[in-house]
């Protein structure tokens, strides 16, 4: 059975914890809250030096600050949720796998029962934590299986990987591919890889595997191209529309981040963003409440007001 390393966990509940809060976090509180900082003082110390170097290998940066400057208070650690983005430009196709699969601690609802308790520790201790102000950590996944850490697996011991899987056309047909990067868009997760048959790169839905993938036996069977473009190859397999929404200042960072264009209209912000399965698109627009406002496409528009129309209906509110 493959399971998340304590490490990742941590690593993961570190960077809930600094984007909910909303001051400056002493270490004292970080060993308190955060699961995984075990042992003396100085082995906590240099774990979360390491872990500090980790995050910001992924250009996640900690802002360090003091809740008096005046007074040279003890230091204190966060992350602003406008600055946090994970640069995968410069990691490796196996840093991308180990980050989705440790990024699955996220749940496409909330926080799972793990980061949630770092949350509601720093409430125990009259620390202040929003859950609304963190961005999307990992998308939501429309399913999340063993074919997901075996294709992790296949990545980080490079190894080939066999499987069923279904075309669009709906033919399947058997693949053996040499996987070389994961990633997910709109819900969905996708992987890359040379598809040993047709010696040509090739890009698949994980949903669209049929029963398991089977593991090869032997490892370092191929080699990681350097300057892998993941999510180029899978923007080119995912058809995709344009929609523009209007978001509420200082709200709905995970679709900020994905913009491709904002424009300042006062309380609100206008974008523009790409979305290609639209029940994905609308579960995590219908997630922001009323801090998004769909402007167009209208078939957009329309179907997230039938989902509201729906949603009055069901729970009978007048």
């Amino acid at each position: 059975m493959h399971t998340v390393s304590r490490k990742s966990e941590r690593l993961v509940n570190l960077t809930i914890a600094l984007l909910a809060t909303r001051r400056y976090l002493t270490k004292n509180e970080i060993f308190r809250t955060i699961e995984g900082y075990e042992g003396n003082d100085e082995s906590k110390e240099r774990m979360f030096e390491r872990d500090k170097d980790d995050l910001r290998s992924l250009g996640i940066e900690i802002e360090v600050g003091g809740f008096d400057p005046i007074f040279n208070d003890e230091a204190g650690y966060r992350i602003k949720p406008e600055n946090y983005a994970l640069d995968l430009g410069e990691i490796s196709g196996s840093d991308i796998a180990l980050l989705s699969l440790a990024a699955s601690a996220w749940n496409g609802q909330a926080l799972n029962a793990i980061a949630h308790s770092a949350l509601l520790k720093l409430k125990s201790i009259g620390i202040d934590s929003d859950i609304d102000s963190i961005p999307t950590l990992a998308p939501r996944m429309a399913s999340a299986s063993s074919e997901l850490v075996a294709v992790v697996e296949a990545i980080t011991t490079k190894s080939a990987i066999t499987f069923e899987y279904m075309a669009q056309d709906l033919s399947q047909q058997k693949r053996t591919i040499h996987p070389y990067a994961l990633a997910s868009r709109d819900g969905h997760w996708y992987f890359a890889g040379l598809d040993v048959d047709k010696n040509a790169i090739r890009t698949f839905r994980l949903d669209r595997v049929q029963g398991e993938i089977a593991l090869g036996k032997k490892m370092d069977v191929f080699a990681i191209p350097t300057g892998f473009d993941l999510f180029s190859h899978v923007d080119e397999a995912v058809s995709q529309k344009i929609a523009t929404v209007d978001v509420r200042k200082d709200k709905a960072f995970a679709l900020r981040k994905q913009a491709l264009s904002i424009i300042d209209k006062g309380e609100w912000d206008q974008i523009t963003i790409k979305y290609s399965d639209q029940t994905t698109f609308l579960d995590s627009l219908l997630w922001h409440l009323d801090d998004v406002l769909v402007i167009e496409p209208l078939e957009l528009r329309d179907s997230i007001i039938d989902v509201l129309r729906t949603m009055v209906v069901v729970h009978g509110k007048k």
